[in-house]
C-alpha cells in the first residue's frame, strides 16, 4: 500500500522533472511544455495500471502494433515524398529569407538610407550634422528643409536625401530649394561589391539571375518615370553593372 503510495506520488514529480530537463535541452515553448508533461504523465498512468494489474498489456501493445504496422505499409510512399517535403521547406526558407532582406541600404557621409523592395518606403538616419542620430521620417518639415542647407555640401548625400523627400514631401520644393542633384549625376564614392550587394538588397555569391531580378524589381519602383529619381536609378543601375561584371 505505502509502496503503491509513494509511486503514485513520486512519478508526476519524476515526470515534472524529465519534462523541465528536457524543455530547456530542446528549448521547447510553454505550449510545448505542457503537451509533452502531459503525455509523459498520462504514458506513466498507463504504465502504473499495467503494473497493477488493471489495465492489460494489450491496452499499449495493441495500439503500438496497429501504429507500426500502419508505418511499415506507408513507408514506401513515405520515402517518395521526403524530396518533395524537402524542397518545400527548402523554398519556404528561400522566401522568408529574401523577404526579411528584401531591403536596399546607401550610405552617405551625412545619411544611411534604406528602402524597403516590398513596400517602396524610404527612411534613413543622419549620421552627421546637427540632426545626427535623428531618423528623417520623425523629423518636421522645417528640419528637414533646414538639413536639407546642411547636406548641400556632399553631392552624395544631397541627392539622395531629395530623392527621399520626393516620395515623402512631393511639395517641399514649393519653398524654392534650389536642388544640387541637378547640377551633376557624377558619384563621388567608387562602386564596391559590397557596396552594390547593399544598394541591390543581395547577399554576397549570388546568381546573375539574382541581381537582374533584383535590379528589375527596383527600377520598378525607384525608375524617374514612376516616382523615383535619377541619382537612385543611376547608382542601381551601377550596382548591377559592377556585379555582373564581377562575374
Amino acid at each position: 500500500m505505502i509502496f503503491r503510495l509513494i509511486l503514485l506520488i513520486g512519478l508526476p514529480i519524476a515526470a515534472y522533472y524529465f519534462v523541465k530537463s528536457s524543455s530547456k535541452r530542446f528549448k521547447l515553448s510553454a505550449r510545448q511544455t505542457r503537451y509533452l508533461f502531459f503525455f509523459v504523465v498520462a504514458l506513466l498512468v498507463i504504465g502504473v495500471l499495467i503494473v497493477l494489474g488493471r489495465l492489460p498489456v494489450q491496452f499499449i501493445l495493441a495500439p503500438v502494433g496497429v501504429a507500426a504496422t500502419y508505418l511499415l505499409r506507408m513507408l514506401p510512399m513515405l520515402l517518395r515524398l521526403l524530396p518533395m517535403w524537402q524542397m518545400f521547406k527548402s523554398r519556404v526558407s528561400s522566401s522568408a529569407t529574401k523577404s526579411a532582406e528584401s531591403v536596399s541600404k546607401i550610405k552617405t557621409h551625412y545619411l544611411a538610407m534604406t528602402l524597403d523592395h516590398d513596400s517602396g518606403a524610404m527612411d534613413g538616419e543622419v549620421v552627421e550634422g546637427k540632426f545626427a542620430g535623428s531618423q528623417l521620417s520623425a523629423l518636421a518639415l522645417a528640419q528637414l528643409i533646414e538639413l536639407a542647407a546642411e547636406l548641400a555640401i556632399d553631392l552624395d548625400s544631397a541627392q539622395v536625401f531629395e530623392a527621399y523627400m520626393d516620395r515623402s514631401h512631393p511639395d517641399w520644393r514649393e519653398g524654392g530649394y534650389q536642388s544640387s542633384a541637378q547640377a551633376s549625376l557624377q558619384d563621388s564614392a567608387e562602386m564596391t561589391a559590397e557596396l552594390a550587394y547593399e544598394i541591390l538588397g543581395l547577399q554576397s555569391n549570388v546568381s546573375k539571375d539574382e541581381i537582374t531580378h533584383a535590379h528589375r524589381s527596383l527600377m520598378q519602383k525607384m525608375h524617374p518615370d514612376r516616382g523615383g529619381s535619377d541619382y537612385l536609378a543611376k547608382k542601381i543601375n551601377l550596382a548591377k553593372d559592377f556585379l555582373l561584371a564581377q562575374e
